[in-house]
C-alpha cells in the first residue's frame, strides 16, 4: 500500500530496528489469527501478502510462528528493497512445512478485493501510520470484501518517553506527531491516529478487530538504534518546526551524549492490530 510520495527507507535503518521489532510485536495476536486461519475453507496452506515489506522483516518474524505451508507475496515500491527481502525469506514453516516467496513491485494504494483472491492473510508492519484515511479505508474495503484477516504491525501511537527526562522532550514529540500528520504531495497522512481510523474503518465493515501495544523498549545494548532513531525523531520534529532548530540541535547533542554513555533508555510507543472478518472462525 505504498502510494506516490511514500518515503525511501535506508537499509540500514531497517535492520536496526529489525531485532527492536521482534521484541516489541504482539504475539497474543497470533492465537486467534491462528484459530481463523484453521477455521477458514479452501485448499491447504496459506497465501500470505505482505505489503510494504522493507527488507521483509515482518516475513521473517511471521514465518517461522505460523504453520502449515506457505506462499508469501512481498510488495514494495522500492526495487532494492525488494530484492533483499526476496533473498532474505525462511524456506521452512513453524512445522517444517516449506515456505516461498515471490516479489510484487509498484504501487498498492489502489489495491482491491479482487487482487486479494485467494490470499489467506493480508499483513504490514510499520505502514499504517504512512497512509491517509482514503487509504486505510481502501485498505479495510479490500479485505473485509475479500474476507481476508489483516495483521498490521508497529504504528506509531504518538508517545514516547525517555529517562533521564528532558524538559524539550514534549516540544519534540509535539512537533513529531504533527510532522507525522503532514500533508506530503497532497496527502495527509494520518500518523498516530491511523490506529483508530483503522479500527472504525474495518469495524464498519463487520471485522472483528483487537489490537495491542508494541512498544520498543530501548536501553544500552540497542545503542546504536537509538542514536539513529534520535536523528530522525528530532530531524522531523525540526523541519515541522523549523524555529526550534537551536534547541533541537543542542538537545540532540545531549541526548548522543547520553547515549554514547549507556545512560539514555527509550520507549517508543506503538499498536499492532488484528482485523478478522465477520463470520471468521
Amino acid at each position: 500500500m505504498n502510494a506516490v510520495g511514500s518515503p525511501r527507507f535506508a537499509p540500514r535503518w531497517l535492520e536496526l530496528r529489525e531485532r527492536a521489532d521482534a521484541a516489541a510485536r504482539a504475539p497474543e495476536l497470533l492465537r486467534p489469527l491462528q484459530a481463523w486461519l484453521a477455521g477458514r475453507s479452501g485448499p491447504p496452506g496459506l497465501v500470505i501478502r505482505d505489503l510494504g515489506c522493507g527488507t521483509g522483516s515482518m516475513a521473517r518474524w511471521l514465518t517461522v510462528r505460523l504453520p502449515g505451508p506457505q506462499r508469501w507475496v512481498l510488495h514494495d515500491h522500492d526495487p532494492d528493497l525488494l530484492a533483499l527481502a526476496g533473498t532474505r525469506m525462511p524456506g521452512t514453516a513453524a512445522d517444517g512445512t516449506p515456505v516461498t516467496a515471490t516479489t510484487a513491485p509498484g504501487d498498492l494504494a489502489a489495491l482491491t478485493a479482487a487482487d486479494l483472491a485467494g490470499t489467506s492473510l493480508v499483513t504490514a508492519s510499520a505502514l499504517l501510520d504512512l497512509l491517509t484515511v482514503e487509504e486505510v479505508e481502501a485498505l479495510a474495503e479490500a479485505c473485509t470484501r475479500a474476507g481476508v484477516p489483516a495483521l498490521l504491525a508497529l504504528s506509531v501511537a504518538g508517545l514516547v518517553e525517555l529517562a533521564p527526562a528532558d524538559p524539550f522532550d514534549e516540544t519534540l514529540t509535539d512537533a513529531f506527531n504533527a510532522h507525522q500528520r503532514r500533508t506530503d504531495h497532497g496527502r495527509t497522512l494520518l500518523g498516530p491516529d491511523a490506529v483508530a481510523a483503522a479500527v472504525t474503518a474495518f469495524e464498519r465493515r463487520g471485522a472483528r478487530v483487537q489490537v495491542k501495544p508494541s512498544t520498543w523498549r530501548l536501553g544500552c545494548a540497542e545503542s546504536a538504534l537509538i542514536a539513529e532513531w534520535l536523528h530522525g525523531w528530532v530531524g522531523a520534529a525540526q523541519a515541522q518546526c523549523p524555529e526550534l532548530a537551536p534547541a533541537a540541535a543542542a538537545y540532540l547533542g545531549r541526548r548522543l551524549q547520553e547515549c554514547a554513555a549507556g545512560e539514555l533508555q527509550v520507549a517508543v510507543h506503538h499498536t499492532d492490530l488484528l482485523a478478522l472478518p465477520g463470520g471468521g472462525g
